[in-house]
Parts: C-alpha cells; sequence; structure tokens
C-alpha cells in the first residue's frame, strides 16, 4: 500500500500528492493522511473521480484516508468533458462577497444584484467558483443563498474552495455547491472558453 503523509501541507498539495500516486506511480491501494476536513472533502472526492473506493478513519484530529481503484489510471482516464457546440463556457469566480470598492454597503446591495442577475448569462454560464471571501455566499444565513441554489438546481456546476471554508471556520455551514480545491479551480479555467472575475 502506498501511503502519504499529507499533514501540515496546504491545498492543493494533498491532492496533488494523491494524482501523482496515482498517475505516475500507478498506485492502486493508497492511505492517505490529512489534518483538515477540506482536505479530508478534496482527497476523497478525488479519489472518486479516479473510481477509487475510499474510506475515512479520523484518529486524534487526523484524518486516515484508504482507498483502493483498478490502479493504472492515467490522465487518459481522467473524463474528458465536451464543449458545447452552441454556446461558450463561461466561468465566473467569485473572490469577494462585495461588489467594487469604497462603500461596504452598495458593494453587498452590487453582488447580491449581480448574483440574482446571473442567470441571464443562460446556458453560456458553465461554473460559478468561490474562493476567498465569496465562499460567504455560500453559507447559512447568505442572502443570495436561495438564488446560487437555484442555479445549481439549473445545472450550473458550483465549486467552493475549502481551503477558504477552513480558514474563515465556515466548512460546517456551506449549503450549496462542491467543496474543491486549486487543482480543480485551475482545471476548470483550462476547459473554460471565457474566464469572469469578480
Amino acid at each position: 500500500m502506498k501511503e502519504i503523509d499529507a499533514r501540515g501541507l496546504a491545498c492543493p498539495a494533498p491532492v496533488l500528492l494523491t494524482k501523482t500516486a496515482i498517475e505516475k506511480e500507478q498506485a492502486s491501494h493508497i492511505r492517505v493522511i490529512v489534518d483538515n476536513k477540506a482536505s479530508k472533502e478534496n482527497v476523497c472526492l478525488f479519489l472518486s473521480s479516479k473510481n477509487f473506493e475510499s474510506s475515512v478513519e479520523e484518529k486524534h484530529g487526523d484524518f486516515y484516508i484508504t482507498a483502493k481503484g483498478e490502479g493504472g489510471t492515467g490522465p487518459e482516464a481522467a473524463p474528458v468533458e465536451k464543449a458545447d457546440p452552441g454556446g461558450k463556457k463561461i466561468m465566473v469566480m467569485v473572490a469577494t462577497d462585495r461588489m467594487g470598492y469604497g462603500d461596504d454597503e452598495l458593494g453587498l446591495k452590487l453582488m447580491i444584484s449581480f448574483i440574482k442577475t446571473l442567470k441571464e448569462m443562460g446556458s453560456d454560464l458553465w461554473r460559478l467558483v468561490f474562493v476567498n471571501n465569496g465562499v460567504k455566499l455560500t453559507v447559512e444565513g447568505a442572502e443570495v443563498l436561495p438564488d446560487v441554489k437555484e442555479l445549481e438546481a439549473d445545472g450550473i456546476h458550483i465549486l467552493v474552495c475549502g481551503t477558504c471554508l477552513s480558514h474563515f471556520n465556515l466548512l460546517d455551514q456551506k449549503q450549496v455547491g462542491e467543496t474543491t480545491n486549486m487543482l480543480d479551480i485551475v482545471t476548470a479555467m483550462q476547459l473554460a472558453d471565457k474566464v469572469i472575475n469578480i
């Protein structure tokens, strides 16, 4: 069994080490040790994307993720997303819970209006990614939470930075989207036809 001790490593290092073990070292039985919930979720999501069955055991605040797969999972085994020939794939990156600088109250109103208006992009809106202070728009009590949930129900893939949620102690309060890591965010940027940063 390949063992990776990723305690103390920041996102996306635990996922990248796991990716290397599976794709380059051809590991089919792996144990990854992490020391925070965000890394645990990110590693488990990655393992699932590679068709690995995983289980998690918590010991003294650390998470031991044990997984088995078919092994020999090279990069070519990852599902390749096809572009929709009928439209663009636009990714919107939301890095704040307010829009612009100057007046915070106005900035909050503008951001609420922006999120509520995003559906007007129609099928061109492909990914909605929340990082840094933007993750606060995905948790309990956020004024735009119903609107973000509606976008997700309409098929928009919502990604929420796990490291950011952990930083603000909001991991358990997230109500919408998939907890993700920087590897997934960078991959989404590569696949997108256009990235809009807010």
